[in-house]
């Protein structure tokens, strides 16, 4: 039995208002020029495999993406500032596909040139959002994933090439560990203000492990690990910060 017009007409208002207008069609351009991307590195530093990680990450990275966004995003279009982060999280993807390569100097210049673009581009979808009126909690927190994101495969690589030890990969578990702690105890998961301190720090620990891949063996692990005492010192902050403003709290 078919719907009465009224109710037909209200379900597809509905439908077209949870899929912001040009959403589909930015992830299929991200997922494309990231294989694109991946096909050209691959042929460079022959390295094939490369290609099918990229279209591996890609299509389930945007699928999931996808859901994300049909379900949070509340806006009528996907918008200028979040294009610019999901350029972000390409190259994230197209970083992660790097992963398990043998290490050569002609893979870490290519590393240090996209943590590069990936760090020059964190602050313009911020900046493009207020100038545009596009600022939003899904905007906000696809930024802040996607630091995370790309913090957590630098990370690797920079283990990866052997310019620091495996306890490198805590700066990219960081941010995992904290909402994983947040499902066990309930006043981590409360919402925290961002601020220019958290955001600073992370943008620290971005460049620093971006450019670390070009410098002497010691010189290298003495910024990592000056780095990442930064993030620990930023997330322990928040910590507190939650902790004091936890549920049941007695003030003095």
């Amino acid at each position: 039995m078919a719907a009465p017009p009224v109710v037909e007409i209200e379900r597809r208002a509905r439908a077209a208002a949870a899929w912001p207008r040009g959403t589909a069609a930015a992830v299929a351009l991200a997922a494309a020029a990231t294989v694109g991307a991946a096909a050209l590195l691959g042929g460079w530093l022959e390295l094939p495999a490369v290609v099918l990680r990229a279209a591996a990450l890609a299509v389930a990275g945007g699928a999931i993406f996808l859901w994300l966004a049909v379900r949070r995003l509340r806006a009528p279009r996907f918008g200028a500032a979040n294009s610019v982060t999901l350029l972000r999280a390409a190259l994230a993807v197209l970083l992660a596909a790097l992963v398990g390569a043998a290490p050569s100097a002609a893979l870490g210049w290519v590393i240090v040139g996209l943590g590069t673009a990936g760090v020059a581009l964190d602050g313009v979808d911020g900046a493009l959002a207020r100038h545009r009126d596009e600022a939003g909690t899904f905007g906000a927190r696809f930024d802040m994933e996607t630091d995370a994101l790309l913090i957590l495969v630098l990370a690797a690589l920079v283990w990866q090439q052997g310019k620091a030890g495996a306890w490198i990969l805590t700066a990219g578990l960081l941010r995992y560990l904290f909402v994983a702690a947040g499902w066990l105890i309930p006043w981590l998961a409360a919402p925290l203000t961002p601020t220019i301190r958290g955001k600073a720090a992370a943008v620290v620990q971005m460049v620093t492990l971006a450019i670390i891949l070009v410098l002497p063996s010691t010189l290298a692990w003495t910024a990592a690990a000056l780095s990442l005492a930064v993030l620990v010192w930023s997330f322990a902050i928040d910590v507190r910060r939650l902790w004091r403003a936890r549920p049941g709290r007695s003030s003095r």
